[in-house]
């Protein structure tokens, strides 16, 4: 019997709501169960505060985000900047996808401004492609079979050298855009650091208009784009579009 357990697998606390929180309550008014994960606790998102009252304050924040959705949350425990592809890292991201058990997983585009979003691309990836192994030893049992896997937009829909990433599909998140911009504005921590490091002001407008943007490339008011991961083993069926009702460019 297939789960009914969505996983969004993202680097760092508020990324899931700037980038798949919309299609994520969708698929909650569903029926099906949501999960937020980061890999980082967010401990290097301030100017001020140290690192352990900074990972405190955001944990605090996307727990509360998630209870908004009805989702659960967590944390794989690495640090902001930090995040390596390696063993250590990849053995707690294939425990979670075991623990989680989705059907579906989201995750961050393979090509996106930053390399905390890239290896946490890769490590959900392989932890997907895993997870079903027996002889890949977590404390959790395999799971069943290898999760349909998708990737959100990388931020500003660009690459490294702002090339557009084009989205394979959009899911319309416009019934669904006030519930995206609650949950975000629980990390109101991230207001002051996004203006300093980011030079983003208006976290939230921001969001907003990346969303309008996407829906006017699709022909509604606010929209969400993704990508499959369609290679050789993983599920091929386009699941979030058959269950959602996916917009592509004409």
């Amino acid at each position: 019997m297939i789960s009914n357990h969505v996983l969004a697998f993202m680097a760092h606390p508020d990324d899931a709501e700037f980038l798949c929180a919309g299609t994520l309550a969708r698929l909650r008014s569903k029926g099906y169960q949501i999960h937020l994960a980061t890999m980082t606790a967010g401990d290097g998102g301030s100017r001020e505060l140290a690192p352990e009252e900074i990972a405190r304050l955001r944990l605090e924040e996307a727990a509360a985000s998630a209870a908004l959705l009805g989702a659960s949350y967590h944390c794989a425990g690495a640090c902001d900047f930090f995040i390596l592809y390696d063993a250590p890292a990849l053995r707690q991201t294939i425990e979670l996808v075991r623990q989680i058990n989705p059907f579906l997983v989201i995750t961050h585009s393979p090509a996106d401004y930053m390399v905390d979003h890239e290896m946490t691309s890769r490590l959900v990836r392989t932890a997907c492609f895993a997870a079903p192994v027996p002889n890949v030893k977590t404390e959790s049992p395999p799971i069943a079979g290898v999760p349909y896997l998708y990737y959100a937009d990388a931020l500003e829909g660009k690459d490294i050298l702002g090339q557009p990433i084009v989205a394979g599909f959009y899911i319309d998140i416009s019934e669904t855009i006030e519930l995206k911009e609650r949950m975000l504005a629980c990390h109101a921590s991230q207001r002051e650091w996004l203006l300093a490091q980011h030079g983003l002001d208006h976290y939230i407008e921001s969001m907003k208009e990346w969303s309008a943007q996407r829906g006017a490339e699709a022909g509604v008011k606010y929209a969400e784009g993704f990508r499959q991961h369609l290679g050789h083993a993983y599920p091929q069926e386009n699941k979030l579009a058959e269950i959602l009702g996916a917009i592509t460019r004409s």
